[in-house]
């Protein structure tokens, strides 16, 4: 599917207005189905959406051994993913009735409460990285912002690690399912998050640092602003949080320690 749909406007002017044509973003409704039941429908951006979806479940906790993921079917045309999961966890019986359509650009679709990150294992994890490297993955991230560079209409999010750099990078209109897209990724190639950082354009709310805490990354970096909450799970869960990046000037907002330079 297409991820850029390029509609008439009008455009006004001091010149005056005048008809073009103009892109923006693709949106489209995506329902998941756990069996035969729904689970949830989000709204999201046609590509990466196996692994948004296979994000999306290990994020809430639905999926955590790649051997239990028995299929997953999308359906582009109806707007359903079908995953067969073995063994389905007890809690997932009684959420099938909170069903939310979010795109995860505000609240976001999540199905704990925020504090239970704090039920997260600490991370531990021996990561260090020089400013300047943040400082070319950050241009990096601008530069390859395509879909952003077209409409203004996503976000963009990025795995990296110090030596290989980009490892993949993902947009979509919600900085959740930019984020559960690069987590699904990494689930579905067996990469490990240890010794990975994630960089993304949108802010670092509780939500996306509850996620990143589950997946045990030791370091979020965002061109925007983190909120309180964030911070201060990130303290107690070991997490490193920076913001504002741009070029070589960042704010870091716990365990400093691993930036160096």
């Amino acid at each position: 599917m297409k991820t850029v749909i390029s509609v008439p406007i009008t455009k006004i002017t001091r010149e005056g207005r005048r008809k073009e044509i103009d892109p923006v973003v693709a949106e489209i409704p995506l329902t998941i189905m756990l069996g035969e039941k729904q689970l949830v429908t989000l709204l999201c951006t046609p590509e990466f959406l196996e692994e948004m979806v296979v994000g999306f479940l290990v994020s809430e906790g639905f999926l955590k051994d790649r051997g239990k993921l028995k299929g997953i079917t999308i359906d582009e045309d109806k707007g359903i993913a079908a995953v067969e999961i073995k063994d389905v966890p007890p809690l997932t019986e009684s959420l099938f009735s909170k069903r939310t359509i979010s795109s995860g650009c505000g609240q976001g679709t999540i199905f704990y409460y925020p504090l239970d990150a704090l039920a997260c294992d600490k991370v531990s994890s021996e990561v260090k990285i020089n400013r300047d490297i943040i400082a070319k993955w950050m241009s990096e991230l601008k530069e390859r912002s395509i879909l952003y560079q077209s409409t203004g209409g996503a976000h963009t999010c990025a795995l990296c690690h110090s030596k290989e750099g980009i490892v993949i990078l993902t947009e979509d209109i919600g900085r959740h399912n930019a984020l559960d897209k690069i987590i699904g990724y990494a689930f579905l190639n067996n990469i490990p998050f240890e010794d990975k950082v994630v960089i993304t354009s949108g802010r670092i709310s509780s939500e996306i640092l509850l996620k990143a805490a589950k997946q045990g990354l030791p370091v979020i970096i965002s061109r925007g602003a983190p909120t309180n909450l964030a911070v201060e799970i990130a303290g107690k869960l070991g997490i490193t949080v920076i913001g504002f990046a741009r070029g070589r000037r960042m704010n870091v907002y716990s365990h400093s320690e691993r930036v160096v330079g």
